[in-house]
């Protein structure tokens, strides 16, 4: 149990007492846990360097390791912390020759550095003190050379350590065990049906499922598996105790909010502060059998390798060693990923049915057998003029993507975002409580350590009353309103990256007209587009790397107080700059590109160049070209670099902790070293942002590249792969995290899925030619004959450099617009209102149709409920007893009944 001024510590900010200064750490020895008692003899034995304490403890028989213990084999370690210091031998010496009477000169404090190092020794030194005082259990160990020793802090809750915090954070505790359900919906199907399902696989040690109630430690013969202290408690469980720990404790003075292990890690006084592996990933080379793998081994195998590319993902195991948070990024992916399955089957029908009808294609066919019919006029003003049947080849290609398939395949994209979405919050709701997080909210946040280090004062909280660092709010809006402006900057800053990418496709289709080659002037349109889009890809890539690190500090500058406001107003940042980067080139050739052209004698122009029109092959065609490049590229560098990065980091602490164990480096290295070569976990923001964006790709433009959801459902099968072998293999195992849903990822992922149906209208309306098509079957001949010859108009009578040329447009021969043009509008603008009342009607008689929560679930919440409500019960067998014996009256201040039922329905 913990001493009664043990949560004081934890939390007493006003506390102005200041520890012996020394560079030693008075509560461990090198392999055993020191007692306060010997605190004094220790800090007696010497002043300067390292103090090595001795106590006459039976703890100091050394005693052999095994696993993640302390030497004594018993003891678990929940957390550890780093910290390296250089050599101090040299100084040493210095000083003893200076010296006069045994007396060493005092070292150069003086100078900021050794200021600095002494800040820094007495900070980790009271941290450690009241991690103590707290009840947390130590060891420490030390590798060195003769420049540098690298501190391993080993730290371990003991049992009524983790009683206690396990009731102050409402950890859930087990009441009854039941049957594990199988939460895939495929494997239901096919099992119902009698399909052999190879995307299954017994995976070992399945956790067992549970219903599950707040820990209270009154009740505690009421929960499962209490009687044994040492598994009781799981590993993440333990691992969430230790850091709430850490993250409370102070280590300086109230006025400067100096508390939490975050901030001493940015503060640089450690270097690292993690929870360790279960152990190597590795399998060991002996025979063993599955169900003796530790967990690290069974995520490896069973997920992490390549080979179980089409295997389910098994979410109970991800869960239990890596918490909710991650468990449901990977169920989300997953998810996503079997989704895209379905929408990438039809897109590729969609692709292989224009592939096969392009020889039927009227339009096609009349430009390829032309000849010399339709002389179109230059396309620049040093152009000359050009046989329509030059393009014989890219009309055939624009077909591919224009036609009637591809607009029922947006129609179908539509409703397949939507669906996707409602049924991943019926998969979201069943996970959270399968995984105990329904009801999970986040206790009132501490404020973040960067925003206790810089507000300039302290004021009460007005839910806990504790004073907590504060910043004024009117201020904080300024900044936010300050930092809104840099954001506007730096779109336009895109815009102006936009124009020049603009004029770098004229100059290079300039180039090309100008060489005189047949060849390369009728594919100049084609060869400056995809220069233009893998320079753009470029561009894109260097800015994002820009604003993601100018939108960091922006966020820091404007202060926000928890860590989820922060999260929250960085994501918003910088999906809002990445939105525009990605997306605006596309927009712009979908929605703009061709609009603004003019006609001969009236072209318009920009910065002096004439307005760029659309090719030969129609706008769709370029769209696709460019979403081709721009999300494929992407992707392809994104994986390149998660595969590479992580292993040239890993590499590097490798080897520079390699110097310092020097000849130790041939032995087994221990976990806690082996972990500190691994990689910092970087969290999730960076693989959200790549799917979300990869999400509005496949949807925002899906009617003009109908291949987008194959190739995002290949790049997600390497992306699962390669994230699972980054978490299993190659970074630092992360605090567990709890979590109930994705966040706000998917209140993007809504408004990304409402756009699209916008914007699908909108490029069919307008971008496409399959409403001209359709109205000009409807008027005039079904077949499409003598289409082509209707949409090109003749060039003004006072055009003189090339009279009669022909241009695509519905104009007469003074530039008017035909009737046709604007009977053609009132089509585009009747189908943009039918097309989105339409879907957003079936959408929201899908929402309504699928609720979030299925009804088996609710079945289930209200067992669990009910069973809460019987173990929790104060005085349930008294009213059974005193219901037995004839309902004898209660004694002033016992339960009533109605209270006794309105405790177990609070808790």
């Amino acid at each position: 149990m913990l001493r009664k001024g043990d949560r004081e510590v934890l939390l007493d900010l006003h506390s102005e007492s200041e520890a012996q200064t020394t560079d030693g750490y008075g509560s461990v020895h090198n392999g055993s846990y020191i007692p306060p008692r010997c605190f004094p003899a220790a800090a007696a034995d010497d002043d300067d360097g390292p103090i090595y304490m001795h106590c006459n403890t039976k703890s100091d028989q050394s005693v052999p390791q095994l696993g993640n213990y302390f030497r004594d084999g018993k003891t678990k370690i929940d957390f550890v912390l780093v910290w390296e210091i250089r050599s101090r031998k040299k100084r040493r010496g210095k000083s003893e020759v200076t010296g006069e009477e045994g007396d060493a000169a005092p070292p150069e404090e003086s100078s900021r550095s050794e200021r600095r190092k002494a800040q820094l020794a007495q900070w980790r030194e009271k941290f450690v003190q009241n991690l103590e005082s707290a009840g947390l259990v130590m060891e420490k160990e030390e590798t060195s050379n003769e420049k540098k020793t690298i501190h391993f802090l080993k730290l371990s809750a003991p049992w009524d350590v983790l009683v206690y915090f396990a009731e102050e954070l409402c950890l859930r505790a087990p009441l009854q065990a039941q049957q594990n359900l199988d939460l895939n919906t495929s494997a239901r199907v096919m099992n119902r049906l009698c399909i052999p399902n190879v995307m299954m696989e017994s995976v070992p040690n399945r956790p067992l499922d549970y219903y599950t109630c707040a820990f209270r430690k009154s009740k505690m013969n009421r929960f499962l598996g209490c009687d044994n202290h040492d598994t009781y408690f799981t590993n993440t469980q333990r691992h969430r105790v230790v850091y709430e720990i850490l993250a409370r404790t102070v280590y300086g003075k109230r006025k400067r909010a100096e508390v939490g292990v975050d901030r001493l890690v940015n503060e640089g006084v450690y270097t690292a502060a993690f929870p360790l592996h279960e152990g190597s990933f590795k399998l060991p080379k002996y025979d063993i059998r599955p169900d003796e793998l530790n967990q690290r081994q069974i995520l490896h195998h069973y997920w992490s390798r390549w080979c179980k590319w089409y295997k389910y993902q098994p979410l109970d195991h991800i869960r239990e060693y890596f918490g909710e948070k991650i468990a449901l990024y990977f169920a989300w992916l997953g998810f996503y990923t079997a989704w895209l399955l379905p929408a990438a089957v039809v897109g590729t029908l969609v692709f292989v049915s224009g592939v096969m009808s392009m020889g039927t294609n009227t339009p096609a066919k009349d430009i390829c057998t032309s000849g010399a019919s339709y002389l179109m006029c230059p396309l620049c003003n040093t152009c000359k003029a050009w046989n329509m049947s030059d393009i014989c080849t890219m009309a055939k290609l624009g077909y591919l993507f224009d036609h009637p398939g591809t607009v029922l395949f947006s129609v179908f994209m539509s409703f397949w975002a939507v669906t996707f979405l409602e049924y991943w919050k019926r998969k979201m709701a069943t996970l959270a409580h399968h995984w105990d997080c329904m009801d999970f909210h986040e206790e009132e946040e501490r404020p973040r350590p960067e925003f206790a280090a810089m507000a300039p004062t302290m004021e009460p909280n007005p839910v806990t009353g504790v004073k907590e660092p504060y910043f004024p709010e009117k201020t904080r809006l300024a900044r936010v309103f300050t930092g809104s402006m840099v954001i506007i900057m730096m779109l336009c800053v895109v815009m102006i990256f936009l124009v020049t990418v603009v004029m770098c496709r004229g100059i290079i289709s300039l180039m090309m007209f100008r060489t005189g080659s047949p060849v390369l002037r009728t594919e100049a349109g084609t060869i400056a587009n995809i220069c233009s889009s893998i320079v753009s890809l470029g561009l894109i890539l260097l800015m994002g790397r820009v604003y993601t690190a100018l939108a960091e500090q922006l966020t820091k500058w404007e202060m926000h107080r928890t860590q989820t406001q922060y999260d929250n107003a960085f994501i918003f940042k910088v999906f809002i700059f990445q939105f525009v980067n990605f997306y605006s080139s596309p927009f712009y050739v979908a929605f703009f590109k061709g609009r603004f052209v003019g006609y001969p004698t009236n072209y318009g122009t920009l910065f002096g160049m004439r307005n760029e029109d659309c090719g030969p092959g129609g706008c769709l065609i370029e769209l696709a070209e460019q979403l081709f490049i721009i999300m494929v590229g992407k992707q392809l560098i994104n994986n390149i670099q998660e595969f590479i990065i992580p292993k040239v980091k890993a590499w590097n602490q490798k080897r520079s902790l390699a110097k310092v164990m020097g000849d130790k480096a041939s032995h087994q290295p221990q976990r806690w070293e082996e972990d500190y070569q691994l990689v910092e976990c970087e969290g999730l923001f960076e693989e959200y942002l790549e799917m979300v964006l990869q999400f509005g790709f496949i949807t925002i433009f899906v009617a003009a590249f109908p291949l987008a959801p194959l190739f995002a459902l290949l790049n997600n099968w390497v992306e699962i792969r390669l994230d699972a072998h980054k978490f299993a293999c190659e970074y630092r195992r992360p605090v567990a995290e709890r979590a109930q849903n994705i966040g706000v990822w998917f209140n993007i992922l809504e408004a990304l899925s409402h756009l699209s149906v916008i914007a699908n209208a909108f490029l069919i309306a307008f971008t496409s030619d399959f409403l001209p098509r359709l109205l000009y079957q409807f008027k005039f001949d079904n077949d499409l004959n003598g289409y082509v010859n209707f949409t090109l108009a003749y060039a003004p009578l006072n055009y003189t450099e090339y009279p009669m040329c022909r241009y695509k447009a519905y104009r007469d021969n003074d530039g008017n617009y035909s009737l046709f043009y604007w009977e053609l509008l009132a089509v585009r603008l009747g189908f943009i209102i039918a097309f989105e009342h339409v879907v957003f009607f079936v959408l929201r008689a899908i929402d309504w149709i699928v609720p979030d929560v299925p009804g088996s679930l609710e079945l289930k919440i209200k067992r669990e409920r009910y069973l809460a409500k019987q173990a929790l019960a104060e005085n349930q067998e008294a009213l059974l007893v005193s219901r037995g014996r004839g309902a004898a009256p209660a004694s002033p201040g016992s339960s009533s009944p109605g209270s006794d039922a309105s405790f177990g329905n609070m808790s």
